[in-house]
């Protein structure tokens, strides 16, 4: 690395000339190196998908979970350093229970989204301390507002979506996305799809082993935030392994 950049990257609150913030950057490439995340909305709610790369075969099935359940209407699902992510978690329980203390109800995601989201900002700020390395999204469900879904990356910005990906595949899990008619699927449909993307994406000759996290809110769950049952997500693991074997056959046949 050059002396020019060094100059300016010791320091969240040190912009570069060209106007580059480096420690955000820094925070960013964590994410990109992570495993990937999805979120997709259908028409009947939202449903999460995480590459859990499984580094030790010593590992117990389960642990170390990158979908968090943030209220019982709102989940989130994590790419990037796996504390970082817990700790924002944490400040995302705690808007949303202040929120129904103060107010008597759910607390509407575009809300939580951005004072989450400010929360992360803050951390860009100053030189003592430096940002999250993690990026996250948001989804939820009610009758009134339907299926939402958001992504907040490190350096504090809040997107609205239908569908997006976060992570190392990103680029190939949004083009994969983008394939979906997701405003005319449901939660039931669309799980199996999501599972799919998340086989397609990942990278056997790198990572060999990982494990499949699912989740979902939406009428399928009375609008709660819930993981997928075992036989539901067996199920659509089964079906993205036959799609993926499919598919590379139809790729040694051209």
């Amino acid at each position: 690395m050059c002396l020019c950049v060094l100059q300016y990257d010791l320091s969240a609150s040190t912009f570069s000339p060209d106007g580059r913030v480096f420690q955000v950057e820094y925070a960013m490439k964590a994410v990109e190196n992570s495993s990937t995340a999805i979120g997709i909305r259908c028409k009947d709610g939202v449903v999460f998908g995480v590459e859990k790369l499984v580094l030790s075969k010593l590992y117990e099935e389960g642990s170390n979970k990158r979908i968090f359940n943030i209220d019982k209407h709102v989940g989130m699902a994590v790419a990037g350093l796996l504390a970082d992510a817990r700790s924002l978690a944490d400040v995302a329980r705690e808007e949303a229970s202040s929120f129904r203390s103060n107010y008597g109800h759910n607390i509407p995601l575009k809300h939580l989204s951005d004072r989450v989201a400010m929360y992360a900002h803050a951390y860009t700020l100053y030189s003592a301390v430096r940002p999250f390395g993690c990026s996250f999204i948001l989804g939820s469900y009610d009758k009134d507002d339907g299926s939402q879904l958001y992504m907040v990356d490190p350096s504090g910005i809040s997107y609205g979506y239908w569908g997006c990906a976060i992570g190392k595949a990103k680029q190939a899990a949004k083009t994969e996305i983008e394939k979906l008619q997701m405003k005319d699927m449901t939660c039931r449909e669309l799980v199996k799809e999501v599972a799919k993307i998340i086989y397609i994406v990942h990278d056997e000759v790198k990572d060999k082993a990982f494990e499949l996290e699912l989740s979902w809110v939406g009428e399928v769950t009375n609008g709660r935030h819930e993981f997928v049952p075992k036989d539901i997500r067996e199920e659509a693991e089964k079906y993205a392994k036959v799609r993926l074997q499919q598919l590379h056959s139809r790729n040694m046949d051209d």
